[in-house]
């Protein structure tokens, strides 16, 4: 059995969407924290079970006969995220998992500026220590995440972010197709794999410049502090550990961390990666 976690998150539920077009519903299995949000997958035939990486005992029965395991990974930052990742990974082991899959990213790096960067690192390690097969998807930088800034920009005509650097902004779409072939096909991805990502890098200059080609009108990427932009995301409502964190994104950009596209991932799909002009397309 294939077990999916996360399964009504925006990616888990994309991969078992993909998953269920490879193979018959009965094969699948989904580990999820509350059970009634994945009532339409279990009318499909999909195994639905509970489980909460930060309540490891949970996990026993919601990985029960799985061949492979796909954890994504969780949504929290530093050692409390380490600490569940690593508890996924174990209990797929137990549960005697032939390979086990991790959602990582592409600049995974213990010195990173990105936040989630250096947790992902430290499972990417905790995989390589357990003597089971596994693959380490580095997933490129979620195109989603242009949606909380594109939008107001269309409308005031001003894309006003801290200083950026280029990013291979990556379809959600197209990572759950990879990984949903990764766990259908053997040989496919193996260990760690190369950043799976789209072939293009746009700074947000460019995206800026995008917007505009798209709606007509002329869009000003405008470089605010660090300082100024933290404050005034706090003013507009979001807690300043949320903001502060989403900083260190533009930081980490700043150096070059999410400066790098490579072939992979459309060799595995076979097609083209998703323009970012499409996904651009859904926020404005």
């Amino acid at each position: 059995m294939v077990i999916v976690t996360g399964a009504t998150g925006r990616l888990g539920s994309l991969v078992v969407d993909r998953l269920l077009e490879r193979i018959p519903a009965e094969e699948i299995g989904v580990t999820v924290r509350d059970a009634t949000k994945a009532a339409a997958l279990a009318e499909r035939g999909v195994r639905v079970r509970e489980g909460d990486f930060t309540r490891p005992e949970t996990l026993e029965h919601a990985f029960e006969g799985a061949e492979k395991v796909l954890v994504v990974s969780a949504s929290l930052v530093g050692e409390t995220a380490i600490r569940a990742n690593g508890a996924a990974v174990d209990a797929a082991r137990a549960a005697g998992a032939q390979r086990i899959l991790y959602t990582s990213h592409q600049a995974a790096a213990e010195d990173s500026l990105f936040l989630p960067q250096p947790v992902h690192a430290a499972c990417e390690q905790h995989l390589s220590r357990q003597g089971v097969p596994f693959t380490a998807l580095r997933n490129g930088f979620y195109a989603s995440t242009l949606g909380h800034y594109v939008g107001t920009a269309a409308k005031t005509g001003v894309l006003a972010l801290p200083e950026d650097g280029p990013v291979s902004w990556t379809a959600h779409e197209d990572l759950a197709e990879a990984a949903a072939i990764a766990l259908t096909k053997d040989g496919v991805l193996d260990g760690v794999t190369p950043p799976l990502t789209a072939t293009r890098t746009y700074d947000f200059a460019r995206i800026a410049e995008l917007i505009g080609e798209m709606t007509g009108t002329s869009v000003e990427r405008l470089v605010v502090s660090d300082e100024d932009w933290v404050q005034g995301a706090v003013d507009g409502g979001m807690p300043r550990p949320a903001a502060e964190f989403a900083l260190t994104m533009f930081t980490a950009a700043r150096r070059g961390e999410f400066a790098v596209t490579d072939p992979t991932l459309e060799s595995v799909l076979g097609r083209p990666a998703t323009p970012v002009r499409e996904v651009l397309a859904r926020y404005i």
